[in-house]
C-alpha cells in the first residue's frame, strides 16, 4: 500500500523532481530538476569559498610583491566582502535546502493519493490549486525573502561584527585583515575605563531620558485631551486643530526651528528672557540645561500624538458609567481616577511600551537639536546628551568604530526587547486581553 509514496520520496532525495516524474507530474519534475541542477552549478565553486570565507575572514593581505626586478600590486582579501558573501551563499543555500524539503513532502503527498486510488495532479489543477488554496503562501514568499535578505541577513552581519576587529586604524579592509575575537569587544566595552565610563554615563541618560520622555508626553497628552474633551469647552474642533498643527509639521523643520529659538546667543527665547532682565540661559551649551531643552522640545512634539490617541478611547467609555458614578455622588477626580484612567491605561498600555522603546532609540531630537552636545571631556566619542543610539552613529560614521557600534546595537536590542517583553506581560492589557470583547 505504501509503493508510491516510498518510491516518490526516496527519488527526490536522490534528485529533486524524480519524485514527480515518478508521480506523472513531468513540468513540475523538470523545473525541480533544472532548479536543483542550477543550485548546483552555484554551489559547487560557491559554498567551500563562502564558508572558508566566514571562518577565516581571508588570509591573505594586500601588499607589494617583487616580479623580476619590478615590485607589484597585489591585491589581497577582504574581509568584510568576504563575510557579505559568505552570508549571502549561506542564506541561498537555506532557501534551496527548505525548497529541497518541500519537494520531498510534495513527491511522498501525491504518492499517497497515489497509493489510495487518487490520481496525482496534473499542470492545470496544480496551477488552480496554487493560485486558490494555496494563493497567501505564494504571495507571502515574496516579501518573506525580501525579509530574509534585506532584514535578517543584515542584523546577523551586524551582530557578527561585534565579535571581530573590525575598526580603524589597524583593521580597516583591504589594506589589513578582520580577524575574530570573540567576545573581547564586549570586554573592553565594559572593563576598560575610558570606555566602560562612557557607557555607563551614556546608558544611565537613555534610560532616564526614555523614562521623561515617555511621562511627559504620554501624560501631557492625556491631560490636554481632557481638557479638549470637557463638558463646557466651546469650539473643540478648533482646539483640536491647534495641538494637532505641531505634529503635523515635519519633525525635521520643528526640530531646526526649535535649535534656532534656544540659541544661547542669538535665539529669541534668550532675547524675550533678556527683555524681562531674566539674563540669557545656557540652554545647548550647559549639560544640564542642554537635557531640559530636548526633554521640553520632545515634550512639544510628543504631545499631540498622545492627545489624539486618547481621544479617540476617550470617545469609546461608556457614558453610563459616568452616569451612575453621578448617581453615587463621584468627584471629577473620582471618576477619573476609578473610571477614564484604567480604560485608557487598559487601551493605550502597549502603545505607551512602544513609545518607550521608541524613546531609547529617539536619535532625531537628540541629533537634530543638540548632536549629542555640549562636549564631555570624559567620554569616548560621545556628548552629554548622547543617547545610546546617537553614540553608535558617531562610533560608524565618523569614527569606524564598527566593531564596538555592533555590540552597543546588540545591547541596545536586549534592553529594548527585554524592557519591553517584561512590562507588556506585567500589563493588564496582556492579563485581560478578553476583557473588553
Amino acid at each position: 500500500m505504501n509503493r508510491h509514496r516510498s518510491t516518490a520520496a526516496v527519488l527526490s532525495v536522490l534528485w529533486m523532481g524524480l519524485g514527480q516524474l515518478y508521480n506523472r507530474q513531468f513540468v513540475k519534475g523538470l523545473l525541480l530538476i533544472a532548479f536543483e541542477a542550477a543550485a548546483l552549478l552555484y554551489f559547487i565553486p560557491n559554498l567551500g569559498k563562502a564558508v572558508w570565507g566566514i571562518i577565516t575572514l581571508g588570509e591573505k593581505t594586500q601588499g607589494l610583491e617583487k616580479v623580476g626586478k619590478i615590485m607589484v600590486s597585489v591585491e589581497g582579501d577582504h574581509s568584510i566582502y568576504l563575510l557579505i558573501s559568505g552570508l549571502i551563499t549561506i542564506f541561498i543555500f537555506a532557501v534551496v535546502l527548505v525548497a529541497y524539503i518541500l519537494n520531498i513532502r510534495d513527491a511522498y503527498h501525491t504518492g499517497s493519493l497515489r497509493d489510495n486510488g487518487i490520481a496525482a495532479a496534473g499542470l492545470r489543477s496544480s496551477w488552480a490549486n496554487m493560485t486558490d488554496r494555496h494563493f497567501p503562501y505564494l504571495m507571502l514568499s515574496v516579501p518573506a525573502l525580501g525579509v530574509l535578505f534585506l532584514t535578517i541577513m543584515p542584523i546577523i552581519f551586524m551582530i557578527l561584527l561585534a565579535f571581530t576587529n573590525y575598526s580603524s586604524p589597524n583593521h580597516i579592509p583591504p589594506e589589513s585583515l578582520v580577524d575574530w575575537v570573540g567576545f573581547q569587544t564586549f570586554r573592553d566595552l565594559l572593563t576598560l575605563k575610558t570606555w566602560s565610563s562612557t557607557f555607563v554615563g551614556v546608558l544611565t541618560w537613555t534610560i532616564i531620558w526614555a523614562v521623561i520622555a515617555t511621562v511627559t508626553t504620554y501624560f501631557g497628552g492625556m491631560i490636554v485631551a481632557l481638557l479638549v474633551e470637557a463638558k463646557g469647552v466651546r469650539f473643540k474642533k478648533f482646539w483640536r486643530t491647534i495641538f494637532i498643527i505641531p505634529y503635523a509639521i515635519p519633525q525635521l523643520i520643528s526640530l531646526l526651528v526649535m535649535k534656532n529659538l534656544f540659541n544661547g546667543q542669538f535665539g529669541p527665547i534668550n532675547q524675550y528672557l533678556s527683555y524681562f532682565g531674566l539674563g540669557k540661559l545656557p540652554w545647548l551649551t550647559d549639560p544640564t540645561w542642554a537635557k531640559v531643552t530636548v526633554i521640553i522640545v520632545n515634550m512639544w512634539i510628543g504631545i499631540p500624538v498622545s492627545m489624539v490617541l486618547i481621544m479617540g478611547i476617550l470617545t469609546a467609555i461608556p457614558k453610563d458609567l459616568y452616569e451612575a458614578a453621578d448617581v453615587d455622588g463621584a468627584s471629577g477626580f473620582q471618576k477619573f481616577k476609578i473610571i477614564t484612567l484604567p480604560f485608557v491605561l487598559f487601551a493605550t498600555a502597549p502603545i505607551l511600551i512602544m513609545q518607550f522603546a521608541g524613546n531609547i532609540n529617539n536619535f532625531n531630537v537628540i541629533f537634530l537639536l543638540t548632536n549629542g552636545d555640549p562636549v564631555n571631556g570624559s567620554y569616548q566619542y560621545a556628548g552629554s546628551t548622547d543617547l545610546l543610539v546617537t553614540w553608535l552613529y558617531k562610533l560608524t560614521l565618523n569614527n569606524s568604530k564598527y566593531n564596538m557600534s555592533s555590540a552597543i546595537g546588540i545591547i541596545i536590542f536586549v534592553i529594548v526587547a527585554s524592557l519591553s517583553i517584561w512590562s507588556y506581560r506585567r500589563s493588564r492589557s496582556y492579563k485581560e486581553e478578553d476583557m473588553i470583547q
